[in-house]
């Protein structure tokens, strides 16, 4: 079972206490077995896990390495094979090589030099998957993260990590923003990352992070956009590269106005990159279509539906 008390005994003692109020009667809902088919099967897995401790962490390497290789590894790659499909990574756990649909390491190499230092600071990272992101985080030195995720596999896959890790200061917690508390102003970094392009109000969204930064507190906002000139954002007609969710692609110029709108200051574009179908793809922990079949085989610069193929800006901006 998912234990949460060491989160709501730091929420009691922190600038977060009025999370207590509402998030703990939340969590218990999404995590309830009976509103969620597949949660009885992966918390039986869950409970199978050995309690052995590891001789190594590493936070800081393409490949989050937790122990050494065991002779029980092939039980191990067993019962972790219950949580598939694995989407953030990559993992090496025990030996067991956790090859993720996205190499979630590419993108944090590419932003890790451009944001303000982590170390002491509390960071909330939005749409979080697994919690790589979050652990490389703590790595780099940050107090204390926490990760929100509305997918519940997401969220028993950080509960499988964790379970390893022991008593980390870090939390994946099965929520979207709409959960957080408003006004929370708590955080000295906020990320989102991958997010922005699946919310029906970019802009309420937006002011959503800024809501829960500390003034002076940096925003890190990665999303897909279009080329185009200030103003020109594309919405498509139904599906891009395959999902439904996607609603507004913003040009980078638009999406400047957009943070400036909201009361963002500082603002700079630290990246702009093209995914590949190397960064994105099917793997055996993640079985099903990819990147690859998302686009059109015969233009690999447009999506199966004509549209631009997936590029990717990243922002940071300062909370006024």
């Amino acid at each position: 079972m998912v234990n949460l008390d060491c989160f709501y005994q730091y929420l009691e003692d922190s600038d977060l206490e009025n999370w207590l109020d509402t998030i703990p009667s939340i969590v218990a809902d999404k995590l309830d077995p009976t509103k969620n088919g597949n949660l009885s099967k992966w918390l039986a897995a869950f409970d199978q896990l050995s309690p052995i401790k590891p001789d190594r962490i590493n936070l800081d390497r393409a490949a989050i390495q937790i122990g050494s290789k065991i002779q029980a590894q092939a039980e191990l790659e067993n019962l972790l094979r219950n949580f598939t499909p694995w989407r953030k990574g990559p993992y090496d756990l025990f030996g067991v090589e956790i090859n993720t649909e996205w190499r979630s390491d590419w993108k944090w190499d590419r932003i890790i030099d451009h944001i303000q230092p982590l170390e002491h600071r509390l960071v909330l990272d939005v749409g979080c998957g697994n919690g790589y992101h979050c652990l490389r985080m703590l790595g780099a030195g940050a107090e204390r993260v926490i990760g929100i995720d509305p997918g519940i596999l997401s969220v028993m896959q950080f509960q499988v990590l964790k379970h390893f890790l022991g008593n980390i200061p870090v939390d994946v917690l099965p929520l979207g923003i709409e959960h957080v508390p408003p006004q929370s102003k708590a955080f000295d970094t906020v990320f989102s990352m991958g997010v922005l392009y699946h919310r029906r109000s970019p802009i309420d969204h937006l002011y959503e992070l800024l809501a829960c930064l500390k003034p002076g507190g940096e925003l890190v906002l990665e999303t897909l956009i279009v080329d185009g000139e200030e103003g020109h954002t594309l919405l498509p007609e139904d599906r891009y590269a395959q999902m439904r969710n996607v609603w507004f692609l913003p040009s980078c110029p638009t999406l400047e106005t957009w943070l400036k709108r909201c009361g963002f200051s500082n603002i700079k574009l630290v990246d702009v990159t093209t995914t590949t179908i190397e960064e994105q793809r099917t793997t055996d922990w993640m079985p099903f279509h990819s990147l690859p079949e998302f686009l059109d085989p015969n233009e690999p610069s447009k999506t199966c539906e004509g549209l631009p193929a997936p590029r990717r800006a990243t922002f940071t901006a300062t909370a006024r």
